[in-house]
């Protein structure tokens, strides 16, 4: 994979990004530099996500909304973008997974319905965030563990086409290990990619990713509020 795997991984999460703002009514830019949108993304989600090492940081600003509550993934963490009132929000790692032989855990429930995504996003946290436009985006999968009684205890998701990103792992239970090889188990024989970090980076290590390289999200922080006056 190129750049050991970054390039992929970014591309796949760009394109991720874009199903989610599209359905939020956003359309965004993808060039060879990045992929962005041109008004505010919705919450957990960047405004813009480099493609390539080396992007300009006055190009890439310049096609987003600035000002408190922008962020940008730099996928190669290679942007400084202090000087524009950004402050680090997170480092994490790009992972990569080769196809899988022979499922290592319990195969994931696909959800279908909107009631269905509703019931996975509240266990999940992301609220109004997953809309029911997802359900027919091509190549994305809403994936649920579920309880004996048929309650969400786990989920994540899976988009793309050949190479498969993975996001929004989550887990109730006391086994975080359990989703990931979950993931594998529905989807054997396809690469994997995604990103984590901490706890969660060293679970998907253990499920079988390996570090691609580093990445890094900005965020324009809210400014601080004034003093109260006693």
């Amino acid at each position: 994979m190129p750049h050991d795997g970054r390039e992929a991984a970014a591309r796949d999460n760009a394109e991720w990004c874009a199903v989610v703002c599209a359905s939020h009514g956003l359309t965004g830019r993808s060039d060879a530099d990045a992929w962005s949108v041109p008004r505010r993304s919705p919450p957990w989600y960047p405004d813009a996500v480099t493609l390539r090492p080396g992007v300009d940081p006055d190009a890439l600003l310049a096609r987003i909304e600035e000002g408190p509550g922008a962020s940008v993934k730099d996928s190669f963490a290679d942007l400084d973008l202090s000087g524009h009132g950004f402050v680090v929000l997170l480092d994490a790692q790009w992972i990569h997974r080769p196809p899988t032989h022979g499922p290592p855990g319990t195969p994931l429930t696909r959800v279908t319905t909107p009631e269905r995504l509703a019931a996975w996003a509240g266990a999940h946290g992301g609220g109004e965030l997953f809309r029911p436009e997802l359900l027919t985006s091509p190549g994305v999968r809403i994936l649920a563990r579920e309880d004996e009684r048929g309650g969400i205890v786990g989920g994540a998701v899976v988009s793309g086409e050949g190479v498969h990103g993975v996001s929004n792992v989550f887990t109730r239970t006391a086994d975080p290990l359990d989703v990931w090889q979950g993931v594998l188990a529905t989807l054997p024989g396809v690469p994997l990619v995604g990103y984590e970090s901490g706890p969660d980076l060293a679970v998907a290590l253990q499920a079988g990713f390996s570090p691609q390289g580093p990445l890094r999200v900005w965020l324009h922080p809210d400014p601080a509020p004034p003093p109260r006056r006693s």
